[in-house]
């Protein structure tokens, strides 16, 4: 349930109102938006009387959440959530960033080389996997906690914030100096590790599940807020269908309808949504022109000879090329 409030309500009539709804054993949440202020309530509402609530003075409206997200429900926040990466650097509410470099880190002379050409080209966040879930047990696995030190080298050189992913909430204590912590498709529903993130401050990254739908990407991303962790980026990276030309399904559609559904910003993965080089670019502009927030691309200085996820990955010089179409659409994407 969520009450809107008329505009510059008294503060006392708002204590009021919250230690008369605190009493009814209900969670309260002041959202205080641009134009409105909003009391969400979460619990057993069942009991409360719309009407009586309707009768107040600083009462404009009160509305029934019937989703079962409460927290990450477009109603409940209305603004769009910025979310704060590093200063200078945000993500949603009209800030678009692009996130790129090699799905793999595999050395600390291949990550600075691909860190710097990328931040050339206007990437304002370092992407590096360190622990990498693999299909195959005996595919390459990453380099663990040494690849997070190759990203942190490579931070302190450009100055670029780096986001990775994490495995398990056992390896939570090596993510201090990551920026963004990035919760893989094969995690999303890891809920244990949702409630652990949830109690931290550092901006998380949630990949969409390989079958999940669109309710149950939200549904996650309320464990991580639940907890009282808000600084969440939802990402839509493909998810599995019948069609095997590609290696998954890079659903755009999922962009302005979680634009509509939640105030968390929105970015899109068209490298892990299609396994495909030559697929990125239009993707990535398709993304683009569909509302996201920003992008995440594989790159890699060699992607021939890339110890993951090469055929997806973008040469430097495409990347470039990338980046300078993206410039173009960026202005009329963000009038709308």
């Amino acid at each position: 349930m969520v009450i809107i409030l008329r505009d510059n309500p008294a503060q006392k009539q708002i204590d009021t109102l919250v230690s008369w709804l605190k009493e009814k054993n209900l969670d309260v949440h002041i959202v205080k938006g641009a134009g409105q202020t909003i009391i969400g309530l979460i619990g057993d509402t069942s009991k409360v009387d719309m009407d009586s609530i309707k009768t107040m003075d600083i009462v404009e409206d009160v509305k029934r959440i019937q989703e079962p997200y409460k927290n990450v429900n477009r109603k409940f926040h209305p603004d769009d959530t910025i979310v704060a990466v590093v200063p200078g650097v945000k993500i949603g509410g009209g800030n678009f960033q692009v996130m790129a470099g090699p799905c793999s880190v595999e050395s600390l002379d291949q990550v600075l080389e691909i860190a710097r050409s990328v931040k050339a080209s206007g990437a304002g966040i370092l992407r590096g996997g360190a622990f990498k879930p693999r299909t195959s047990p005996y595919a390459f696995q990453g380099l663990g906690a040494k690849g997070l030190d190759i990203l942190k080298a490579a931070k302190k050189e450009t100055g670029m914030p780096v986001v990775s992913e994490i495995m398990d909430i056992s390896k939570l204590s090596l993510f201090e100096d990551v920026d963004i912590i990035q919760v893989g498709a094969r995690n999303m529903q890891n809920y244990e590790l949702l409630k652990e993130l949830g109690r931290t401050h550092k901006p998380i990254l949630l990949k969409r599940g390989l079958s999940s739908t669109i309710q149950e990407l939200l549904m996650s991303a309320e464990y991580i807020m639940a907890g009282g962790n808000s600084q969440i980026i939802l990402c839509e990276r493909g998810i599995r269908t019948f069609e095997t030309a590609t290696r998954n399904t890079l659903d755009i559609s999922a962009v302005p309808l979680l634009k509509e559904l939640t105030h968390l910003p929105v970015i899109v993965d068209p490298s892990h949504g299609t396994g495909n080089a030559r697929l990125v670019k239009p993707m990535a502009m398709a993304a683009v022109a569909a509302g996201a927030d920003g992008l995440m691309i594989e790159v890699h200085n060699d992607p021939v000879h890339a110890l993951c996820d090469g055929a997806q990955s973008l040469t430097l010089e495409a990347f470039g090329s990338l980046m300078e179409s993206i410039a173009k659409i960026l202005p009329f994407a963000y009038k709308r």
